[in-house]
């Protein structure tokens, strides 16, 4: 029975969620598989992969075939290099210690490049978080200077406006203190013509 190393889909739509299985190579993409070795999401950044590798290891060793991307994952975390390693040992041409010296140093290397990429990506994340923050900062006081330059003119044309109605108000209170005097001098005479007019 050929047996294949392959990804299995789950998740739902627009989030991928994978796991790694070993199947026939007969059956569907999602049906049934042999045994479940790890689990796969490449939604994140770094892609979050778990791995079963001594499980790997067997199915490879057994004849078990990885398809392109399930290769790919099996070198990323290693199980290709303990297969290989594992080869030599069969061979004589290491010692299983050797061996396990060796696949240690590979994984410590590994974790080392995981590591500096992942800092490199929150650092790269901080400063694009803070070059944001200074782009709202700088259209914010552009747009607070832009309205205190509007209101500017709106305050001087209603200072204006008051001081114009203060001038009208000034200029219409001697008209009409000049009319009061006038309705005064006025009366005197008015009353002096109907005294006439009773005396006729």
């Amino acid at each position: 029975m050929p047996v294949k190393i392959r990804l299995q889909r789950h998740g739902k739509k627009g989030k991928p969620y994978f796991w790694i299985i070993a199947a026939d190579s007969r059956s569907k993409r999602d049906g049934k598989f042999l045994e479940k070795i790890g689990h796969y999401n490449p939604t994140t950044n770094p892609a979050q992969i778990e791995l079963d590798v001594d499980s790997a290891v067997k199915w490879l060793q057994n004849g078990a075939q990885p398809t392109d991307t399930a290769r790919a994952i099996l070198s990323y975390k290693g199980a290709l290099m303990k297969n290989h390693l594992a080869g030599g040992v069969r061979k004589g041409a290491l010692t299983e210690e050797q061996a396990e010296a060796k696949f240690n140093e590979w994984l410590e290397s590994k974790k080392g490049s995981i590591d500096h990429k992942k800092a490199s990506l929150s650092e790269a994340k901080e400063k694009a978080k803070a070059e944001k923050l200074a782009a709202e900062k700088a259209v914010s006081e552009k747009r607070a200077a832009d309205a205190a330059a509007a209101a500017a003119p709106a305050e001087e044309e209603a200072t204006e406006e008051v001081e114009a109605t203060a001038e009208t108000a000034t200029e219409e209170a001697p008209a009409t203190e000049a009319q009061t005097e006038e309705a005064k001098e006025e009366t005197p005479a008015a009353e002096e013509a109907k005294e006439d007019e009773k005396e006729a």
